[in-house]
């Protein structure tokens, strides 16, 4: 048994996550789209996130020695405004609504999150940063519906709203049947 626990891993990603009252606003703005587009796998609202450093599987000790860097950078950082804005899709399959606002102070705060993970010697794959927040997917024989459902949110756009909290996710991707689970591991308040 406690070879089991030395061996845990999680997947893990560093992001942030509108407020409920901005994503409930995107839902309403989907509603067309979830009656027209049955087929496509879409995320739970409570899952809607903007990521800024995807870590991968990592060991469940690596995971805790990134938590007090994680809530000394949050504490030194101001919440940025942020909007959820027009959409688009990658590949043709996954659905995904822009990110507007303090995309600069997002992309700032996206490099320090990387670079500290770095420095703690977690390595991952250092992808450029492309804010969005991921809304479905498509099935392979059904690729036309993420186009067509992008273009029909193509002109939303959402509030303005504050990124309060840096969130160290964990999901149970491939970890048995049904869609992708995320959950807090832990959040940290942007203070300075």
């Amino acid at each position: 048994m406690h070879e089991q626990n030395q061996a845990a891993t999680v997947r893990v990603f560093i992001a942030l996550a509108p407020p409920d009252d901005a994503k409930e606003e995107l839902a309403r703005a989907l509603r067309p789209a979830y009656d027209a587009y049955p087929r496509m796998r879409w995320n739970r609202i409570e899952d809607w996130h903007i990521t800024l450093a995807f870590l991968g599987e990592l060991p469940t000790q690596g995971v805790s020695l990134l938590q007090p860097p994680l809530a000394e950078l949050a504490a030194g950082r101001h919440p940025l405004h942020l909007a959820l804005r027009g959409s688009g899709h990658f590949d043709r399959r996954v659905l995904w609504s822009g990110i507007g606002g303090d995309v600069e102070g997002l992309r700032l705060l996206a490099d320090d999150v990387r670079a500290l993970v770095k420095e703690h010697g977690v390595t991952f794959m250092d992808r450029p940063l492309n804010p969005h927040l991921t809304l479905a997917r498509s099935r392979r024989d059904d690729a036309s519906s993420a186009v067509e459902a992008a273009a029909g949110l193509s002109a939303f756009t959402g509030r303005t709203w504050q990124a309060e909290r840096l969130h160290l996710v964990g999901s149970n991707y491939g970890r048995g049947p049904g869609p992708i689970r995320y959950r807090d591991i832990e959040a940290w308040p942007f203070r300075g």
